[in-house]
C-alpha cells in the first residue's frame, strides 16, 4: 500500500492536506459518521486496516499542531508546509508500529520533532524578511509600533535558530506548544529532569543570545 499527501491549501493560517492512499487497501469499514466521533485510537485501527477516511481525519485532527510546530522551526509557511507534510507521510507508513504507549499527539510530535532537526540547520534556517503590507496592518493606530513588534519576533526566531537541537526542541515545545515537561520528555525520549534541564539551559542561552547587538 502507498501513500501520497497532496498539499490542496498554502498560506498562513490554516493549512491542510489530502492524503491518497493507493494500493490493496481493504475497504472502509466504517461509516462516515461513524469515524467522525472515534476516537484516536480507533481511528488508527482503522487506517491500519485501510480505511483512508480514517486517516484523512488523523490528518484533520492534527494538521494544525503539527505545522505549527514546524512553523517554530523554519520561520517559513512554504518549508514548514513542506516539512508538514512529510510528517504525516511518514506517520502512514509507520502507524502499523505504533503501539499506543503515548498519546497520538505525542508520537506525532515526535516524528516532526525528528523531521525537523534531521532537515533544518540553524544556517540553513530562513527568517522571512518584514513586509510591512504583510504584517502591519495599515488601519492600525500606530503602524510603527507594530512595525518594531514584528522586528523583536524576527530577532527571537533568529535567536532559537541558534540554541543547540536539544534545547531548541524543548524550548518550542513547552512555550509555544505548551506542553508539559513529562510530555516533552516523552517525545524526546528523554528522562523529565532532563527535559527541565534543558528547558532551563535554553532560557538562559536565548537570553544571552537576545543580548547581543
Amino acid at each position: 500500500m502507498s501513500s501520497r499527501v497532496t498539499q490542496v491549501w498554502t498560506g498562513a493560517v490554516r493549512p491542510e492536506w489530502k492524503v491518497t492512499v493507493a494500493g490493496d487497501a481493504a475497504p472502509d469499514d466504517a461509516s462516515s459518521t461513524d469515524v467522525q466521533g472515534a476516537e484516536d485510537s480507533t481511528l488508527i485501527r482503522a487506517a491500519v486496516r485501510g480505511s483512508r477516511e480514517a486517516f484523512d481525519l488523523i490528518v484533520e485532527r492534527h494538521r494544525r499542531a503539527v505545522y505549527q510546530l514546524c512553523y517554530r522551526y523554519v520561520a517559513h509557511h512554504e518549508d514548514a508546509s513542506d516539512l508538514a507534510q512529510e510528517v504525516f507521510l511518514r506517520a502512514f507508513r509507520g502507524l502499523a508500529r505504533f503501539k499506543g504507549e503515548a498519546s497520538l499527539r505525542t508520537w506525532l510530535y515526535r516524528i516532526a520533532v525528528n523531521v525537523c532537526l534531521n532537515r533544518v540547520t540553524a544556517k540553513a534556517l530562513a527568517t522571512e524578511p518584514i513586509e510591512e503590507s504583510r504584517h502591519v496592518d495599515p488601519r492600525a493606530s500606530d503602524p510603527a509600533a507594530a512595525v518594531l513588534r514584528e522586528e523583536v519576533r524576527r530577532r527571537v526566531r533568529g535567536a532559537i535558530a541558534r540554541l543547540p537541537k536539544r534545547q531548541r526542541a524543548v524550548l518550542l515545545l513547552r512555550v509555544y506548544q505548551e506542553l508539559p515537561h513529562q510530555e516533552i520528555a516523552g517525545i524526546l525520549g528523554s528522562s523529565t529532569g532532563a527535559a527541565k534541564a534543558n528547558f532551563f539551559h535554553a532560557l538562559g542561552n536565548l537570553k544571552k543570545l537576545l543580548q547581543e547587538p
